[in-house]
């Protein structure tokens, strides 16, 4: 007869079962109702056709550099041009050019208008396709507004792909005249037509992004500050298999870093990760590039690491959640690929733990006059010892010094 160990489970081992547990009733949800994840498109998109015809143009009789080139050599492609012949390119090949990290930040916003134009003579149209759906041809009138407001005068588009649901990143400030860059990387359901929202503006990249902005001038008039908006991955639609899994997150680190390593200049940069977008960021953190001085976290599932030391990163590891975040809910391991590991708030995974007071919930990190966004601003302009730490010892401010460029305490 086969005899059963009836001892009973401790509250640590408790914990540990009811977890694999949710995490299998989420693989069983999943697997029965579809693996959307995927899916592939194999039908070449705008972004490739204008790479494809990229690789085979030239300028002034030469060939043109391969476009996933080091951005610093594609710098100097650029650089040995005339403004006319940028402009041609610009011109010839916009989502190519509007996509290159290497490429002169203006000529980006201006390939980037022009890809924008020719979107939206595409949506205009589908909005009056006899042959799509009423529901194509609202959800084509809800693209065309968008792409009409990313055309507004004064918007900075640093990337966009008008391709599936939509990848975009926006500047505000100057990237060039900028002693400190802030990047706010966002999490699921992020794509074009989410990437401004007119209600809950703060959970948006746009309104995250802009708050941002604001909340750094104000925290340091003396500091030029510089806020992109990056939501040029495709980021997780829901909570389904994407969320649970690292496999949108390990393209977007790859994305994030390209675009790091084609920022103009060499002033610190600051990480702003929100729940999905703080996977990407612990994904990236080890080829992060020597200038990001910064990754915070906020409302996040986990970064694939078990403690801030295996994320293998020179920048400081910060980390907030807000009481009422449901994020605390989820199942903080990582089993068969499901799961992101360790709570960033957790004692024993090393970061620096911020307060979150007011921040209202698991989308309310960027509201003004929140500490998450004080918190987020003295960051961004390297005030640290201004930072209200989750504690009342202010733990999170020790070994630390402001390096904000005027220099404040």
């Amino acid at each position: 007869m086969t005899s059963f160990d009836t001892t009973p489970l401790g509250p640590a081992s408790l914990n540990v079962w009811r977890a694999l547990l949710a995490l299998a009733v989420v693989f069983v949800m999943l697997a029965t109702t579809g693996w959307t994840a995927m899916r592939h498109h194999r039908e070449a998109t705008e972004l490739q056709k204008s790479l494809s015809a990229w690789e085979r143009g030239r300028i002034a009789g030469h060939r043109l550099p391969d476009a996933d080139a080091a951005p610093a050599r594609l710098a100097r492609f650029f650089a040995s041009l005339t403004e006319g012949q940028r402009a041609t390119l610009a011109r010839r090949y916009p989502l190519a050019v509007g996509n290159m990290n290497g490429a002169p930040v203006e000529l980006r916003y201006r390939a980037n208008r022009i890809a924008l134009g020719q979107a939206r003579a595409v949506e205009r149209e589908r909005v009056h396709d006899e042959r799509l759906t009423p529901d194509g041809q609202r959800q084509a009138a809800r693209r065309l507004d968008r792409l009409e407001a990313l055309m507004s005068p004064g918007r900075h588009i640093l990337a966009f792909d008008p391709s599936g649901s939509g990848r975009v990143a926006e500047v505000f400030g100057s990237l060039r005249e900028a002693e400190r860059v802030s990047v706010v990387v966002p999490g699921v359901d992020t794509d074009l037509l989410t990437f401004q929202r007119t209600r809950r503006a703060y959970s948006a990249p746009v309104g995250m992004a802009k708050s941002l902005h604001a909340a750094e001038r104000e925290a340091d008039p003396g500091t030029r500050t510089a806020v992109i908006a990056w939501a040029d991955y495709t980021a997780p639609s829901g909570l389904g298999m994407d969320a649970a899994t690292a496999m949108r997150a390990e393209d977007g680190a790859v994305r994030l870093n390209a675009m790091l390593r084609g920022l103009p200049g060499t002033s610190p940069v600051s990480l702003f990760c929100h729940s999905y977008g703080s996977v990407v960021c612990g994904l990236a953190a080890r080829d992060l590039p020597g200038r990001v001085a910064d990754i915070a976290v906020a409302g996040s599932p986990g970064m694939r690491v078990e403690r801030a030391a295996q994320l293998n990163t020179s920048a400081r590891v910060w980390a907030m959640r807000d009481a009422d975040d449901w994020v605390q809910d989820v199942p903080y391991l990582e089993v068969g690929g499901l799961g992101h590991g360790a709570d960033p708030v957790s004692a024993g995974f090393g970061a620096r733990v911020l307060s979150a007071r007011e921040a209202k919930g698991h989308s309310g990190y960027f509201v003004p006059n929140t500490d998450s966004l004080r918190n987020f601003a003295e960051i961004g302009v390297g005030a640290y010892r201004a930072v209200a730490c989750a504690d009342d010892n202010g733990g999170c401010r020790a070994d630390l010094s402001a390096t904000t460029a005027s220099g404040r305490a």
